[in-house]
Formats: structure tokens, C-alpha cells, sequence
């Protein structure tokens, strides 16, 4: 469980004291996805920057130079890739035929697999969400083409984020939650990754007090947003599981998770996938598991749940007595 945030001014109405103090308001609130580690990404000079540090959001002072035109932030909860070690943190800086900057809220469960089948190359860095930035650099440039590839080649749960030299934001929806938000007097964007953090965030600094618009954000959706704030949009394939626990649906926007895929990528939440063996078995969804995996203090609770249920003995023999 991470968060993005981040804006996008590309009317130059707001001053830039209000900006930084958006950028601090929106890492702050994001925390509730995420403490280990939090960075930001912006263009200076034709360059991307990348800030970045294994802190709490709250510990740093975000502070873009003055005429930065976006922001694409990202605090962090560790799955896979120690945080102590920066290079593991997010943002990415990622090299094509443009540089850009990677940022993903998720987890990826095929990423060494991709190594295995030599998709993309080994790497010091040990975060699976690098996987797809080496994905979009294979293609060797940063377009709607290599952004589809990349999101049809990858297994797991995500949204991604990427801002590139140009100042343009891409936004891919997967299961992922994603809030975007239109300021129209303002010139502005702005995003989180979900509702609870953007209020949070707009109500610190006043901004809540301006009318936006949402912008839709499905599942599957592959959206851009340039330099002048003009929206394009394209789309990928996302990947749908059948799950045994669940019936199946032909919605295609609906999300249902394989058993065997929880199973192997609850490792990245800390989570033992005999936790999830013995929820499945006393009658919790995949989605409900997927849920927890989020806020694992309703993981526990659901445990303990079904140690009163099962009764101590049977508990402990099935489960090995950690509660």
C-alpha cells in the first residue's frame, strides 16, 4: 500500500507558495498509505529532478524552485526493496527517448519472472515496480504504445504515474485506486490516489473552497495530460483472474483476483500465504483478502475472528498457535 499525488498548473494563475504548500499538504496526507519512505519528481531546466529520501513525509521539506509546472509524488509503504536504501524508493528516474520519472502505488508479482525470461535486465534496484519502467525503456521510447505494453505485461494490482521532461503527467489506472481533480478557474490538477487523501490535502490549504470537476479514471485507461493541461486518452487490456471462491463476471472493468495470484503476491504485503489459506477456507473473497492486505489491522482482526470461531485447538493446529 503506497500513494500518488501531485498536481499539474498549467496556467500559471496559482503563485508558487501556494504550490509548495500543495505539494506538502498532499505528501502529509498521503501518509495514511505510507510512511517508510516519500519523494517527488519535477522539471527543472529541461531536466527531470528527482527528491527522494526512506522518511516519512512529514520529515522533509518539499520545496520545488520556483516555475515548476508539475509535481508527481509518491510516499511509500515497503513491500519488496529495503527503503533504507534509497535507490529502492520511489520516484524512478527511467531513460527512453525522453528522460521521465516512474512512480507506481501497488505490487507487482511477475517481476522476476520478467528477469527469468530476460524481458528486461537484472538491476541493483530490488523494488518490483522498476520492473515496469525497465519494460517502458526496452521500447525505447515513452509513448501510449510502450506505456500498453508495459501495463498488458505486467501481473498485479496498480496505478501507475509518469512525468516526463516535457512536463507532461500520464496517469495508467489499474485496479488501483486514482482520484483527479480539475480546477478550471484555477488552471490547475491535481491527484491522489484516493478521496479521503485529496480532501484532506485541499482542506489544509483552502483550495476546497474552489469548484472542480472529476476526471473519470477507469480501469484500463491510459491518460495524458500536457504541458497546456490538454487531456488525450488511449487504453490497455487489463488482466482478469477467475478465482473458485468467486463466480465469474462478465463486466469487464470488474476485478476479480485468481486465488493462486493472492497467493503468491501476498509475500510483498508481509502477509503469510497460509493467513490467506485459512481465511479463503472460512468463507472471506478474494476481494475481501485484497482488501486487507491495504490495512492489515483488518487482516488481524478477521485471525482472530476465526481463532474465537474454530476454537483454540483447532486454530492453533491449522494455523501453528501465532495467536
Amino acid at each position: 500500500m503506497c500513494s500518488l499525488f501531485g498536481w499539474l498548473n498549467y496556467e500559471g494563475i496559482m503563485p508558487h507558495r501556494m504550490l509548495r504548500k500543495l505539494t506538502q499538504a498532499l505528501a502529509n496526507a498521503a501518509e495514511e498509505r505510507g510512511t517508510d519512505a516519500a519523494g517527488i519528481s519535477y522539471v527543472r531546466d529541461g531536466e527531470v529532478v528527482i527528491y527522494k529520501r526512506p522518511k516519512p513525509a512529514h520529515k522533509l521539506h518539499f520545496n520545488p524552485p520556483d516555475g515548476t509546472a508539475a509535481i508527481m509524488g509518491h510516499t511509500r509503504m515497503t513491500t519488496q526493496g529495503n527503503e533504507k536504501f534509497n535507490y529502492n524508493n520511489h520516484p524512478f528516474l527511467c531513460h527512453a527517448d525522453m528522460d521521465f520519472a516512474f512512480a507506481h502505488n501497488g505490487c507487482l508479482w511477475n517481476d522476476k519472472q520478467l528477469r527469468k525470461d530476460k524481458l528486461i535486465p537484472e538491476t541493483h534496484i530490488e523494488t518490483d515496480s522498476y520492473a515496469a519502467c525497465q519494460l517502458i525503456e526496452s521500447q525505447g521510447k515513452l509513448d501510449f504504445d510502450s506505456l500498453r505494453y508495459m501495463s498488458e505485461t505486467v501481473e498485479g494490482n496498480f496505478c501507475f504515474t509518469v512525468l516526463d521532461q516535457y512536463n507532461s503527467l500520464y496517469i495508467i489506472k489499474g485496479s488501483n485506486p486514482m482520484c483527479l481533480l480539475h480546477f478550471p478557474v484555477l488552471g490547475l490538477y491535481v491527484y491522489a490516489s484516493t478521496e479521503s487523501i485529496m480532501k484532506n490535502a485541499l482542506r489544509r490549504i483552502g483550495l476546497h473552497k474552489f469548484a472542480s470537476e472529476r476526471i473519470k479514471t477507469d480501469e484500463g485507461d491510459i491518460i495524458r495530460i500536457d504541458k497546456n493541461g490538454n487531456i488525450t486518452r488511449s487504453e490497455f487490456e487489463p488482466k482478469l483472474y477467475r478465482s473458485k471462491y468467486m463466480s465469474w463476471y462478465d463486466d469487464s472493468s470488474y476485478y476479480n483476483i485468481h486465488e493462486e495470484m493472492l497467493l503468491a503476491y501476498c509475500g510483498c504485503y508481509g502477509v503469510d500465504s497460509e493467513d490467506v489459506e485459512l481465511l479463503l477456507e472460512y468463507g472471506y473473497t478474494c476481494d475481501e483478502i485484497e482488501e486487507m492486505l491495504m490495512d492489515t489491522n483488518l487482516l488481524h482482526e478477521a485471525l482472530r475472528d476465526v481463532k474465537y470461531i474454530c476454537g483454540e485447538e483447532k486454530y492453533e493446529s491449522c494455523y501453528g498457535g501465532a495467536f
